[in-house]
This record gives structure tokens, C-alpha cells and sequence, in this order.
């Protein structure tokens, strides 16, 4: 061993020049991962109301129910979580991706209505396993120092993945049609597939080995990758106060997502905003909520995660609630109003798993967060049923975004009220 690679492994500094830390090419892939799979399937997704409403006379009632079938992610998280805690997350996200592209292989030649809905079904069941999940555990493993700045950039792909996939979609959607546009989103899950497959690993093992390489982060040590690897069980989770009011903020939240983001563009639409207006407003909202998770996954290790997941959940109620206030008042102050939303919505999902690994420890954070987004389920029933019923009967979606001002309001208090849980025997030490 050479005089640099001699030093205590507490105190190492990088000073190898043997390669390049194999994190960052994990952050990276996961970051790409987490765009396509979450950004496409989801900011995507308003982008084809319309189009599906005019070729086959469908509802956005029934549209929308599309989104329902979203609680198959919920439901099979725990399961999923985990196989991740078992076996690690190189095969999970591989093969979940390729699940999700063959959705939107399948979307692409459908002809009615029940064949939408199992499809999405498809692309449903792979979201937990090609993205927030084995994105927390990688980060938490590969970067334990910085978490909250990695933690930012790798779930920012959820938002790049919003702001490359509207131009990209809206072009192809005018230009070939939503049938095409379905099947390129499913060629470009499949590359990532592959990159998944080729470079993700996740073993303490397989990080210990690259301590000291170029690149290393200060703090990457075997004491540092030790404590992330600790944490609580799911049962002694499970019997803390911290558990069920991260998991209520957490549900109460996602009605933001089921019931406001999903419905935006076709929104956007029935105010009289034209193409090139609905694409940079929805631009904005996705370059903003990029800039959200790198600042407040930063402010997580300066305070924690739970306030900094509390500040950007007040920040949403002023966003939305400008909104509503100035959506009549012209395209400027509607731009105005969503990149303020977008501030407070893009730092959600890099602050959940930190909130999670905050609380609880990485030993079993797969199975842990699989069991907080059971709760998600209530919003993914409620909240497309609650926009298209609303829209239905009144023509506008005002009434629902009100009310989800409600449920944001009280998703701040649980987190607020939220208290780290004393530690089983010393296990959580983060």
C-alpha cells in the first residue's frame, strides 16, 4: 500500500489517483433513472388528456382513474423495500424499469379504454423499485457525508426529467402523434435499464473498496459507511409517534401531485393558455423544482430534514395560493405564481427519504419507506377522482385546488410536531 493509502481510515483524504469514485457514476445513473421513470411518467401525463380525449371521446374522469391504479405502487412498496434490504437495488431497478417501458410500449397500441388502464397498471408496478427507493439507499450508502447535496441532484432527475420530457413530448405529440410519443418514452426506459444493470452496486463492500479514490468525498470513511448501515427495525418504527406523523405529512402532501400537477397542463389549457405558454410554465415549474431539491437538500445537513421538508411545504401553500389569486390576471403572474409552487415542490422528494433516513437509520430503509407510502394510497384514490369530479361538475378545478391548500397546511403541523425517536440501543447514530 502506498504512503497516501497508509493513513487511518477515519481521516482518509482523497489523494488516490487509482480512479474515479464509483459513486458518482451511481449518482449519476440514478439521477437518469429517477428522470425517466418518475419526470416522464408524470409531468408527461397531463400532455395526454387531451389528445386521448379526442381520440377516443374518453372523460377526464376516466382518464384521470388511470392515476388510481397508481396505488399498486404503494401496496407492493413494503414488498419491494424489502428485496432492495436483501439483496440490494442493481436487479430491482433493471428489471423495473423495463417493467415501466413495456407500459409505454403497450400504450402505444391501444384501443380502449380497459387496455389504458391495465398499462398503467404496468407502469405503476415498476415506479418503486426504479426510483425513490433504491435511489435513497444508494445515496445514503455512496455519500453519507453529503447526503443531502446528492440526495438533491439524484431525485433533481425527477424534475429534469419533467423539463426535457414537455418539449420533447409536445413535439412528438404534434408532429407523430401520442401513439409515438408513447413508444419513445418506453425505448428511452430501456436504456436506462441497461446503464442501470452495468453500473449500479450497492454492497458496503463494494464502497469500502473505492475509499480514497479521486474524487472521494471528505467524510467517506469506514466509520461513516458503519453508521449509515445502522438504523431501526421496521417494528420499532413502527411503535414511534415520528413514523405516523411523517407518514400523515407525507400522505397529506401527495394530494399535491395527484390532484394539482397531474391536471396542470389540461388546466392551463381551459384558461386559454396556448402551446408555447403551457410549455414554459410547466418548464419553469420543472427548473424550479431542480433548484429546490439542490438548496433544500443542502439545507437539510446545515438544520435537518424534517424543517427544511416543513419550510418547503409552506412555500407550496404560497405558490398554489397565488395561483389561484392571479390565474386570470394574464400569463406573467401565472409564471410567477408556479415557479414559487415549483420552489416548494421540487425539495419534497429529496427530503422524504432524507426524513426517513433522518428518523430511522438505512438499515431498513426500503422497508421503512415502503410502509410510510401505504398512506400515499388515500391520495392516489382521492385526488384524481376529487380533480376529474370537480372539473365534471363545475368546468374549472378551482374547488380542488383549494382544498388541497387545506391538506398542505395540515401536512406542515405533522411535520413540525414530528421528534426524532430515541434510539434503540444506539442503532440510528446520523
Amino acid at each position: 500500500m502506498s504512503e497516501e493509502k497508509s493513513v487511518d481510515c477515519d481521516e482518509l483524504s482523497v489523494k488516490s489517483t487509482s480512479g474515479i469514485y464509483h459513486g458518482w457514476i451511481i449518482a449519476v445513473v440514478s439521477f437518469l433513472a429517477v428522470g425517466g421513470s418518475i419526470g416522464f411518467a408524470h409531468f408527461g401525463f397531463g400532455l395526454f388528456i387531451v389528445p386521448l380525449e379526442k381520440e377516443f371521446d374518453w372523460s377526464r374522469t376516466q382518464i384521470n382513474f388511470a392515476l388510481i391504479l397508481g396505488i399498486v405502487v404503494h401496496l407492493c412498496s413494503p414488498l419491494v423495500g424489502r428485496i432492495i434490504d436483501l439483496f440490494g437495488s442493481r436487479y430491482v431497478m433493471a428489471i423495473s424499469l423495463l417493467v415501466i417501458a413495456m407500459g409505454f410500449f403497450l400504450r402505444s397500441i391501444m384501443t380502449d379504454l380497459w387496455q389504458f388502464y391495465i398499462f398503467s397498471v404496468l407502469i405503476f408496478l415498476g415506479g418503486p423499485g426504479a426510483a425513490m427507493l433504491p435511489a435513497g439507499r444508494l445515496v445514503g450508502l455512496w455519500f453519507p457525508s453529503i447526503r443531502g447535496r446528492m440526495m438533491g441532484f439524484v431525485t433533481a432527475g425527477n424534475n429534469f426529467g419533467g423539463l426535457v420530457s414537455i418539449p420533447i413530448l409536445t413535439i412528438i405529440i404534434s408532429f407523430g402523434g401520442w401513439r409515438i410519443a408513447f413508444f419513445a418514452t418506453g425505448v428511452m426506459l430501456v436504456a436506462l435499464s441497461v446503464l442501470t444493470y452495468l453500473f449500479v452496486k450497492d454492497k458496503p463492500d463494494d464502497v469500502q473498496k473505492e475509499i480514497g479514490k479521486r474524487w472521494t468525498p471528505s467524510g467517506t470513511t469506514l466509520q461513516a459507511i458503519g453508521k449509515a448501515t445502522t438504523g431501526l427495525s421496521v417494528s420499532e418504527a413502527l411503535r414511534t409517534r415520528a413514523f405516523w406523523l411523517i407518514g400523515s405529512g407525507m400522505t397529506l402532501q401527495q394530494f399535491v401531485r395527484t390532484t394539482l400537477v397531474t391536471q396542470l397542463a389540461a388546466h392551463l389549457v381551459d384558461v386559454g393558455f396556448g402551446a408555447s405558454q403551457i410549455g414554459a410554465s410547466l418548464s419553469v415549474l420543472a427548473f424550479f423544482g431542480v433548484t429546490s431539491k439542490i438548496v433544500f437538500g443542502r439545507l437539510s445537513e446545515i438544520t435537518t430534514a424534517r424543517w427544511a421538508y416543513t419550510l418547503v411545504i409552506a412555500i407550496q401553500v404560497s405558490g398554489i395560493g397565488s395561483f389561484l389569486f392571479l390565474s386570470g390576471s394574464g400569463f406573467i403572474p401565472v409564471f410567477i405564481s408556479l415557479a414559487v409552487f415549483g420552489l416548494g415542490m421540487g425539495g419534497v422528494g429529496t427530503l422524504g427519504p432524507l426524513a426517513v433516513t433522518e428518523m430511522f437509520g438505512l438499515k431498513n430503509f426500503g422497508s421503512i419507506s415502503g410502509f410510510i407510502r401505504q398512506g400515499v394510497i388515500i391520495p392516489g384514490i382521492v385526488g384524481p377522482l376529487l380533480a376529474g369530479y370537480v372539473y365534471d361538475r363545475t368546468g374549472v378545478y378551482d374547488l380542488a385546488f383549494q382544498i388541497i391548500l387545506g391538506f398542505l397546511i395540515l401536512s406542515c403541523l405533522c411535520f413540525a410536531l414530528a421528534r426524532p425517536p430515541k434510539p434503540a440501543g444506539g442503532s440510528v447514530s446520523l
